[in-house]
């Protein structure tokens, strides 16, 4: 037995969080990656609430898991009705999970104002759904709601709950910080006591992050004996959200030595897959699994790690599936430029000429408005460039937008003509789409699919502008930064003018510019 138990609440308590919604499909999906993963238990739902998680827990006992146990979601029975004839405890069990867990009232205020029923009626509710539970053999999990608020606010009374759900036979008492309000101190501190008081029965933590302290707090309540932590990836739940496990997980591993999982290679890969799923954004500087989690800018940063890594990296990126990044901007030196180089295949020496032209290019174009930390397309572009070795794949005759909008309520259109020259010969097309950059993106491709196929495998998935030194107003210049893909990798251009079309133009022939570069280098390789 691991001496902390994971307990994911992704797509129960997650699922409250604005902005986080998963079909039954979703569901599913990220359980079987959960158990794959390691995780110790999987609360999918609750099924007094809706349809779909009834639908789930039907579905997921089909599902070949390997390590984890599935929890069903509820509460304490109804106060004055006999726990045996409770439809949402009989909905617990009809879940026909291996594992139950109910949440119960620890703060004397919710008690009488909120349930408005009695101190020793609400203990009898708690012991009493404990009791049925495992007397109809589920591992039972005691969610004590509201559990800090309510023991700062009275001691014996929050104490008294956890009594009844031991008595009753709980197998864990989970404390949760609901309102997460509580600091790390406290945290521990009232650990400890209930460790005391309650000894023969282990604790758990549940904790939000409405103080930014979800992760603190989770581990401040391992150091005061908690054996289990519940949470969710990425920290999606319910206001700030949940306890985030993938900070916690590699914190228990790698800084306190305590073993959770065995793939925790794989922890990065989990975070994307579960923000791909639910389709959000990921949070680039996320702790551990983000981005920019390793990346290094500062000219004087990346001169060190490039010798000694740990010099500014607190733990080896590749032990949580995340790796180095070496960002080029107006504040780098040259290890940026020619570790940037040597990801290329390209050998720069410290120094050199060559070196010293493609930083002094790179300070001039970002003093010029551009960003080259998101956009490693056009960074490699511009190496390709400055050292020479850049085939021209085509070259830009003249091209042109156009918007119309009807007043008989026809749809509007959006056009766009480019000309461009491949070799001798020329290309004239025109092409409509759903707006100017989409029509512009889909002239060019088509001028150029007679003489390069390939490009058909090339898709724009993301497009993003902001707008450089607004006090100009409409005279401002536009940064336009876009993500293509090709099926396999992805990579970001960008583009500067004070037009915004023509630097998504820039952007968007920098992006196809680049993977016929990659193209023609793999094909005489």
């Amino acid at each position: 037995m691991k001496p902390v138990a994971l307990y994911d609440t992704t797509l129960r308590d997650g699922t409250q969080g604005e902005g986080f919604q998963l079909s039954l499909f979703d569901k599913l999906r990220i359980a079987e990656r959960l158990d794959r993963f390691g995780v110790d238990y999987i609360e999918g739902g609750w099924p007094g609430s809706n349809p779909k998680d009834v639908e789930f827990f039907r579905e997921a006992s089909k599902l070949k898991l390997k390590h984890a146990r599935i929890a069903a979601f509820g509460s304490t029975r109804r106060a004055g009705t006999p726990v045996a004839e409770d439809p949402q405890v009989r909905l617990l069990l009809d879940a026909n999970t291996p594992v139950v867990t109910i949440f119960g009232k620890s703060w004397e205020l919710h008690v009488t104002e909120v349930l408005r029923t009695t101190v020793e009626e609400n203990r009898a509710m708690i012991g009493d759904t404990v009791a049925h539970l495992k007397a109809n053999g589920r591992e039972v999990v005691y969610d004590a709601e509201h559990f800090f608020d309510g023991y700062k606010d009275s001691p014996e009374h929050a104490l008294g709950t956890l009594e009844a759900a031991a008595a009753g036979g709980a197998d864990v008492l989970v404390l949760c910080d609901t309102n997460g309000g509580t600091l790390p101190s406290e945290v521990m501190q009232i650990c400890q006591a209930v460790r005391e008081r309650i000894p023969g029965t282990p604790i758990g933590i549940h904790t939000h992050n409405d103080c930014e302290l979800g992760v603190a707090n989770a581990i401040a309540a391992v150091k005061g004996g908690a054996i289990q932590v519940q949470g969710t990836i990425n920290g999606y739940g319910e206001r700030t959200g949940n306890c985030n496990l993938t900070s916690v997980i590699p914190i228990l591993q790698l800084k306190m030595g305590i073993p959770v999982v065995e793939k925790l290679e794989e922890l990065r890969n989990l975070s994307y897959f579960v923000d791909d799923v639910s389709n959000n954004p990921h949070f680039a500087r996320a702790p551990f699994v983000g981005r920019t989690a390793f990346a290094h800018k500062g000219g004087m940063h990346v001169n060190a790690v490039q010798k000694l890594a740990r010099s500014y990296e607190h733990i080896e990126p590749g032990a949580v599936g995340n790796n180095q990044q070496i960002l080029v901007s107006e504040l780098s030196g040259q290890s940026n430029i020619l570790i940037k180089a040597e990801q290329l295949g390209i050998r720069l020496e410290k120094g050199s000429p060559e070196a010293k032209a493609v930083l002094g290019r790179v300070k001039e174009l970002e003093h010029e408005g551009y960003s080259f930390e998101a956009a490693g397309g056009s960074l490699e572009l511009l190496i390709r460039k400055q050292l020479g070795r850049h085939v021209k794949p085509f070259e830009l005759k003249e091209f042109h937008t156009s918007f119309r909008q009807y007043r008989d309520g026809h749809d509007p259109v959006c056009e766009a003509t480019v000309k461009v020259y491949v070799g001798g010969d020329a290309e004239y097309i025109v092409a409509e789409g759903h707006g100017v950059v989409n029509a512009l993106d889909k002239a060019l491709r088509k001028a150029l699919r007679p003489f390069y196929p390939e490009i058909e495998q090339v898709s724009l998935v993301d497009y993003k502008v902001r707008i450089i030194d607004g006090h100009d107003a409409t005279a401002a210049k536009t940064r336009v930064l876009i993500v293509s893909t090709d099926g396999e990798r992805n990579w970001g251009t960008v583009g500067v003018s004070e037009n915004i079309i023509e630097a998504s133009w820039i952007a968007i022939v920098d992006s196809i510019d680049l993977f016929l570069q990659r193209r023609r280098e793999a094909a005489s390789a």
